[in-house]
């Protein structure tokens, strides 16, 4: 979910200046990001998440140009005909534009778009990623309340569920996804803080099971799939907080048909930090929101990448309320992103600790352990 609002702006600066603003057309696939409108604060452009709103659906699942960064987040555990545990992301960001210039062009753009998409084949502990750029302009990349894309890589809604296709070089999908649960708003009725400033806060709500039917497609071959997903969407203008290193995100599936949702915000001495959140989803679509002293997460295990960076890769999260003392573990080490940005993100088995039942399936997301 690359979710730390600060990062998503330095993003701009990785994927070098990719905007021009000119009256002919320009080379859509080789142009560089115009870094600098993404990494202004412009306060006075782009309006900040100072408390609860009401959320309208659908409309909500559609953009929110007010706003400076936004999010559509597809995560999701699969699995073969022939037994093989999946794992695959399609991540869409929206990059808001500050004091565009009133340029009479059809290039002119008030957004630059980002996908990411990735597949995690346990079998044979190989990682698929791949990412994308365009522009918002001539309908490159959006979002509506019914269609989300970028390029040929396209969500399309239909009634509750939404239907995924995106392929790459070696590898695509293609999945239909049923909501099996209602929606849920994270934090205060979707007012999710992120530091103590007003601002420091984003509009959150998930989708925390759909039902996964489909094909996906390796070097060629193409294999019959079905499992679970999960939704999540947010929005905002401001970045962390200060002092905050990164993020730990945690979306757990469990066989019992319950779901989990943590997250901590990590300071740089790698304690949580009191705006880390979470919540319970009941199977039958209850929740239960979670403040920092009502759960707890601590790496047990550490993979260390070819470059030198550590990574958590297995953890112990426990809800004592709830009843849960979860053992969460990578399906494989390596599921870290080398793209304009490096992050982990990557499927994960969750079993009982202690006893090492299994439990159910996940995500995993690690921030800011790269930098």
């Amino acid at each position: 979910m690359y979710r730390d609002f600060g990062t998503l702006a330095l993003i701009a600066v990785a994927l070098i200046a990719w905007l021009i603003w000119q009256t002919v057309e320009p080379d859509t696939e080789s142009a560089p990001f115009a870094a600098a409108g993404l990494l202004s604060d412009a306060p006075e452009d782009f309006r900040r998440v100072t408390g609860p709103e009401p959320l309208v659906f659908p409309d909500d699942h559609g953009a929110h140009p007010g706003f400076r960064n936004e999010w559509w987040y597809f995560t999701g555990n699969l699995e073969s005909t022939d037994g093989a545990p999946l794992g695959f992301q399609f991540t869409l960001f929206r990059f808001g534009l500050a004091s565009v210039p009133a340029l009479n062009s059809r290039w002119r753009s008030e957004a630059v778009w980002m996908a990411h998409l990735a597949l995690s084949d346990g079998r044979n502990h190989r990682f698929h990623s791949a990412e994308r750029f365009a522009r918002g302009a001539l309908g490159l990349a959006g979002a509506t309340p019914g269609r989300w894309w970028l390029r040929d890589w396209t969500v399309q809604r239909h009634g509750q569920g939404w239907s995924l296709q995106a392929a790459a070089a070696d590898f695509g999908l293609r999945l239909d996804l049923e909501a099996v649960k209602p929606v849920v708003l994270q934090g205060e009725d979707g007012y999710s803080r992120k530091g103590p400033e007003p601002g420091n806060a984003s509009r959150y709500y998930s989708i925390t099971r759909l039902s996964a039917r489909g094909q996906i497609q390796v070097d060629g071959a193409t294999s019959e799939v079905t499992g679970t997903a999960w939704l999540d969407r947010e929005w905002g203008s401001s970045q962390l907080g200060e002092g905050l290193a990164g993020w730990d995100w945690f979306a757990l599936q469990l066989d019992d048909g319950r779901d989990l949702m943590v997250y901590r915000l990590r300071r740089h001495d790698g304690s949580a930090a009191p705006w880390s959140a979470g919540a319970v989803i009941a199977g039958d679509g209850r929740h239960w929101p979670l403040r920092p002293g009502e759960f707890s997460a601590r790496p047990t295990r550490w993979w260390t990448d070819d470059q030198g960076h550590r990574w958590p890769v297995a953890w112990r999260v426990r809800v004592p309320q709830h009843g849960l003392d979860l053992a969460v573990d990578a399906l494989f080490d390596h599921q870290r992103w080398q793209g304009s940005v490096h992050y982990w993100e990557g499927a994960v088995e969750v079993s009982t600790a202690p006893g090492r039942q299994p439990l159910g399936r996940g995500y995993l997301e690690l921030s800011g352990y790269a930098d």
